[in-house]
């Protein structure tokens, strides 16, 4: 039976070359040497194909038919299908790596069915963490103008692109508490009539994003410098560069859009 074979360098995905560009390897045998077979995961099927995941060294370089390249870019070249199991594939390998050892009393962890861990010394048992964030896109309709939304430039983006309130979950908040938190500590603006859009694994490295849209209630920009590049209403018309669709933040953003289809 051929094999979907999930190879990474480091954050770095294997691909090779195809009639119409890349996929990832797809055969019987692995595409190159493998590591102890312990080392090697099962993840879910996609179709009728087994997708096996394993990681290799630094120092390894691959045939002429083969490159690596980022998870992220890997988005460009993948099916959505193929996309979707190197996140699951890479979130597994970060698992793997982060917990040889018992966080309580540092023994050498052991594994259980379904990803789980287990302490021969202290008994604990752990499993995969997954942090989830909340991003929210604030929508602005004030009386005889056209509505805006709220785009901001976070330090930590990738590229020139404007995108939307995001943050982490707090100890003790609940998802709704987190978007009005992160968008008054970012903007100090408030916000109301927050309803869920969607979710979104993000496996960089193991995370889920939660998606929300909301009213805004008042207040004036003020931008948290240390979080902050810039923030700033944009109408339809005067939109600024936004981010891949690859993200949940352009799926928030492209639902606004088209509502204008409709109206």
């Amino acid at each position: 039976m051929s094999v979907l074979w999930f190879v990474f360098r480091g954050n770095d995905l294997l691909l090779r070359k195809v009639d119409e560009g890349y996929d990832v390897p797809f055969s019987e045998n692995p595409p190159c040497s493998l590591l102890p077979l312990e080392d090697v995961h099962t993840i879910h099927a996609i179709g009728e194909n087994e997708c096996k995941v394993f990681s290799v060294p630094s120092d390894y370089v691959p045939d002429g038919e083969m490159r690596f390249v980022s998870l992220r870019e890997s988005y460009h070249y993948l099916p959505e299908e193929h996309y979707r199991a190197a996140g699951t594939a890479y979130q597994l390998l970060y698992w793997e790596d982060t917990s040889k050892y018992c966080s309580a009393c540092g023994a050498l962890m052991e594994r259980l069915p379904a990803n789980g861990k287990y302490c021969p010394e202290c008994k604990r048992e752990f499993w995969p963490r997954i942090s989830p964030a909340i991003i929210v896109l604030v929508k602005r309709k004030e009386p005889n103008e056209p509505e805006k939304i709220l785009l901001v430039r976070a330090h930590n983006f990738r590229g020139d692109f404007h995108g939307l309130v995001a943050g982490f979950l707090e100890v003790g908040e609940s998802l709704e508490e987190c978007v009005i938190r992160e968008v008054y500590e970012e903007t100090s603006l408030k916000i109301k009539n927050i309803k869920y859009f969607g979710s979104q694994t993000w496996p960089y490295p193991s995370g889920i994003m939660i998606g929300f849209v909301a009213d805004y209630d008042g207040g004036e920009i003020v931008v948290q410098e240390s979080e902050l590049k810039s923030a700033s209403w944009y109408t339809i018309d005067n939109l600024p560069k936004i981010p891949e669709k690859l993200s949940i933040a352009r799926k928030l953003i492209d639902y606004w859009i088209d509502s204008f289809d409709v109206k």
